[in-house]
Order: C-alpha cells, then sequence, then structure tokens
C-alpha cells in the first residue's frame, strides 16, 4: 500500500510528484478521489517509469468512468441516451431533436447534478427549447472545471426504487450496497443481476461499480457505471465488508 498526491496528481504536469512514495515494480489498484481520464492517463505513466503497472488501464478507465465508453455494450439495460462532444448549444439542440419529445434528464460524460434536479437535471419536455437549454446552462455553470466531455441527454424513466450499487471484479458481482447518496436506504438485495452479468463480463473490466433501479414496470435497469477505483462508498458499508469482497473476487 502507498500514498498518492491527489493534489500533484491533479496538477498539471506533477505525475510524477504524486507518485514518489509509491515504491517501484509490480501491480497496483488506485483507490481514491475522482480523476479525470487524461489524469488518470498521465498517472498511470508515471507509475509506469517506476516499473508499476496499473490494473485498469487508461483505456479500461475512460470506458467506465465515461458514459459514451459503455453506453453502446448496455443500450439495451439502461435510458435511451444521447450527447454532444462540447458544450455548444448549437450541439445540445442537435442532441435534443435526435432523443424527440417528452422528459429527459441531463448530465455530463461523468457526473450529474442530482442535487439541483429541477435546476441542472430534469427537462419537463424537450420540445421546450428554452427550458431544455435553460436547464443545460445552469448544469454547465453547476459542473465548472469539472465538466467532462458534453451535455447528456437520457430518457427519463420512472423508478420505484432507490438505487442499488453492486461492486464488480473481473465480471463478477462481489457484493450489493446502497448508494452512497442514499446510505440509509437498504436497496433490494435481491437485485436481478441475470440479465445484465453477461454484457458486463463482456466489458471486461477489471473493477467497476453498476448502479440499478427498479422501474416501475418491474425490470431491473442500470443507472450508472462507473470505474469501482474511484467509486463512493455507502457509509453503511464497512469498509472491512468491501476489501473483503473484493479480495475475494480476485483470488
Amino acid at each position: 500500500m502507498a500514498v498518492v498526491d491527489h493534489d500533484a496528481l491533479t496538477g498539471p504536469g506533477r505525475a510524477d510528484q504524486a507518485v514518489a512514495l509509491v515504491p517501484a515494480g509490480g501491480e497496483a489498484v488506485y483507490r481514491g478521489w475522482m480523476l479525470r481520464s487524461e489524469q488518470y492517463a498521465a498517472f498511470a505513466e508515471a507509475l509506469s517509469r517506476r516499473g508499476v503497472t496499473l490494473r485498469t488501464s487508461p483505456e479500461q478507465y475512460r470506458q467506465a468512468h465515461e458514459l459514451p465508453g459503455w453506453y453502446a455494450a448496455l443500450a439495451a439495460y439502461t435510458p435511451t441516451s444521447v450527447w454532444t462532444g462540447g458544450d455548444l448549444r448549437a450541439d445540445f439542440d442537435r442532441v435534443r431533436v435526435e432523443l424527440g419529445n417528452g422528459p429527459a434528464v441531463l448530465r455530463d460524460y461523468t457526473k450529474s447534478m442530482k442535487h439541483y434536479w429541477h435546476e441542472a437535471v430534469f427537462i419537463p419536455d424537450l420540445a421546450d427549447s428554452e427550458t431544455a437549454w435553460k436547464v443545460a446552462s445552469r448544469l454547465r455553470h453547476l459542473r465548472e472545471d469539472d465538466f467532462v466531455g458534453g451535455f447528456v441527454l437520457r430518457r427519463y424513466e420512472r423508478f420505484t426504487s432507490v438505487e442499488a450499487r453492486t461492486w464488480w471484479v473481473n465480471g463478477v458481482c462481489v457484493l450489493v450496497s446502497a448508494h452512497p447518496d442514499t446510505p440509509n436506504d437498504v436497496p433490494h438485495l435481491d437485485v436481478d443481476l441475470v440479465a445484465v452479468t453477461p454484457v458486463i463480463a463482456a466489458l471486461g473490466l477489471p473493477f467497476i461499480t453498476v448502479d440499478l433501479a427498479l422501474r416501475d414496470d418491474g425490470v431491473w435497469r442500470i443507472i450508472e457505471i462507473g470505474d469501482g477505483q474511484v467509486s463512493d462508498r455507502p457509509a453503511t458499508t464497512e469498509p472491512s465488508s468491501l476489501v473483503t469482497a473484493l479480495l475475494a473476487g480476485t483470488s
């Protein structure tokens, strides 16, 4: 185990400084604050100069961390989504029209602002271009320098359960926990993973989280996928429980 300097890791050109205390040689798993994909790539390069290989490659990290990386493989199991390559209104309006009329939710490639639901997430009707752009502008303002990639519009679906966070190692679910945003809301521990397990395993990603919720028609839907290295642990799940599950999954 070694400590990396997160402030240095997120500063330009300071990745080598960030890993100065990491022992040379071997394989590593990062567990810490969220990194932009380009920061993670610089992190991996700095570690490689010390002879250390991250188990999750930069390409795998981006695939799990950013919605466009995993969406195509899981499109049948998650709300229909479209996205832009930046924050221009013309691009936003293009994908808004592509998704069609009706309600939608908004985020960027890595994160929504769900605590600002009516201001920066929920769009009652995509046909209302001015209201839709007002929501998008608010999201962009709130995300500031943390805005990643572009706008992602997702077809709104109605859910009847809290989100469950599932933890996957090498394509196998090793733990079901509450979602970090609702740690005291116990999720359905009988989450039906039969349909999604083969497609999640086919992603070939070493360590990810998959958040699911029960839609109002009784179907479990994927809300989000994230790289497990930077996925938050709910306060109601003991660290030892998570570590034990993860270690069991790698054995």
